[in-house]
């Protein structure tokens, strides 16, 4: 059996909030589990104590038996101190878009402009 520790959608439409399960992956998202292990509030402001709550003994038994916990969850698993904090590589989401670099293109032409007409003056009233 593939176990998973995921996020199972509640709460109404706009206002999610999420059980953390461990289950079978083949199973639906919001359908059967094994076992609820914590909760997280999206809603919350991040600073909040409240946002995600987990029992971390059960957590770390699931680990132990072999379940794999999702993307959302290992994130939350690291800021707790249960996982080991994985290297993440996204080379394209640090690179600016075509606007962001024409825009900066444009400034830094601006700026060599506005450098030439300044040193301009100080040439001028250096040969006098």
């Amino acid at each position: 059996m593939a176990l998973k520790i995921r996020l199972a959608r509640g709460g109404s439409k706009k206002r999610p909030f999420y059980r953390i399960v461990a289950t079978d992956s083949r199973m639906p998202r919001d359908g059967r589990f094994i076992e609820k292990l914590g909760v997280y509030n999206p809603l919350l402001p991040k600073d909040s104590e409240e946002r995600v709550k987990m029992d971390m003994e059960r957590v770390k038994y699931w680990l132990g038996e072999g379940a794999q916990p999702t993307d959302r969850i290992a994130r939350m698993l690291e800021a707790a101190g249960v996982l080991t904090k994985k290297e993440r590589n996204n080379p394209k989401s640090g690179t600016p878009g075509k606007k962001a670099v024409e825009r900066a293109e444009e400034k830094a032409a601006k700026a060599a402009e506005a450098a030439e007409a300044s040193a301009a003056p100080a040439e001028e009233a250096a040969a006098e």
